[in-house]
């Protein structure tokens, strides 16, 4: 769970604001209406309020989770069929401890296939240095020629080039056959796993995500207004939202170079310098950031409206007494009200209850206008 903490009021504002909205200004219509006169539309009843600039509190709470700081993607060094799974999500392995194996058949048919290599090379080889002795002797006695003495000494080199090469090919098949044993190499938590008994992998094609033992961050989503402006202090206190006692302190890590697309916030990391225990991986934190004070135009979220897929408040004009929706960028949002980072200019008539049923240019009356939102 990511993004700023949100708490809205519900129920009584909304049933407030859609009353007002549907409320006729009965009064009027009643005591001024002539009789055979024609009776004037109804019009809408709302409340607003005047935009003033009020200071935003320098300390802004979001919401995030813990994440390990680095993630080991596990695969078979070589390719096979799986014959059995060892491990679990969730299991915390160590670096040298199997977490799956392949059917070694083939690979025990190449090790033995190179033993046997090895073999028939050293066979040879020991041919070669009785020949090559032999020729030696005859040799210093003049009984032998010389290209009969270099045949054997040729021989001779090449078995034993073939029983290195031998030994090596054994060397590569003993290897070989111990990637059959998949082993992660580093300490961490299985994360998930993508296998199953039976199925034939390839080499290098991930199996297993795990977390690395080692440092955590607390990964939280912003919304990019909020980044805009330096942050007072270069740490993040940490909290565990399920007991907020379990507390930790973090300085920035990383921040995404783009925003995403679909919730407009950026992904931010913070390093934990000393993670509790009570901080497991997934587990949701709050975060507090303290950031510079700075006057911005704050209303109640009941002003808050959609239109043409975007945020929007209802803008009243104060000489023709008509409304009209009006785009807005939101900088934050607190537990009951919203902070505008622009759209809206001090001294603004704006709507805050009775927006429901409000169509651009529509007539509407003030049941009530407040001075200063809060």
């Amino acid at each position: 769970m990511t993004g700023f903490h949100h708490i809205r009021r519900a129920g009584g504002a909304l049933a407030l604001a859609a009353s007002l909205s549907l409320a006729p200004v009965g009064g009027w219509a009643a005591e001024n209406v002539r009789p055979g006169a024609e009776k004037p539309p109804e019009l809408a009843l709302v409340r607003t309020v005047v935009a003033r600039r009020t200071t935003i509190s320098s300390d802004l709470i979001f919401t995030g989770d813990i994440e390990a700081q680095s993630q080991v993607n596990v695969s078979f060094r070589t390719a096979g069929k799986i014959a059995a799974r060892l491990v679990e999500v969730g299991d915390h392995i160590r670096a040298d401890q199997v977490l799956a194996r392949l059917d070694p058949q083939e690979q025990r048919a190449n090790l033995d296939n190179a033993k046997a290599a090895l073999t028939s090379a050293e066979a040879l080889l020991t041919q070669a240095k009785v020949s090559f002795k032999r020729q030696e002797s005859l040799m210093a006695g003049g009984y032998t020629t010389r290209p009969s003495y270099d045949d054997a000494e040729q021989q001779l080199r090449t078995t034993q080039a073939a029983v290195e090469s031998a030994k090596a090919a054994l060397g590569t098949a003993k290897e070989q056959f111990s990637y059959t044993d998949l082993k992660a190499g580093v300490d961490g938590i299985v994360l998930s796993r993508t296998f199953e008994v039976g199925q034939v992998v390839q080499a290098g094609q991930t199996v297993m995500v795990m977390a690395q033992d080692g440092p955590r961050d607390a990964v939280f989503n912003i919304f990019e207004a909020v980044l805009a402006a330096p942050p007072e202090s270069e740490t993040v206190a940490v909290a565990l939202q399920a007991d907020p006692k379990v507390k930790a302190v973090g300085r920035v890590r990383e921040i995404s170079p783009s925003v995403d697309s679909a919730s407009g916030t950026v992904r931010v990391k913070v390093g934990l310098q000393a993670t509790p225990p009570g901080m497991s991986l997934g587990a949701v934190v709050i975060g507090t950031g303290k950031f510079h004070a700075r006057e911005a135009i704050v209303l109640p979220w009941s002003a808050l409206y959609r239109w043409q897929d975007g945020p929007a408040v209802w803008v009243r004009d104060p000489r023709s007494g008509t409304v009209a929706p009006r785009k807005v960028t939101l900088e934050r949002y607190a537990p009951d009200t919203i902070a505008l980072a622009g759209g809206i200019e001090p001294g603004e008539e704006v709507v805050i209850a009775g927006i429901q049923l409000l169509r651009p240019g529509q007539t509407v009356a003030v049941a009530e206008t407040l001075g200063i939102a809060r």
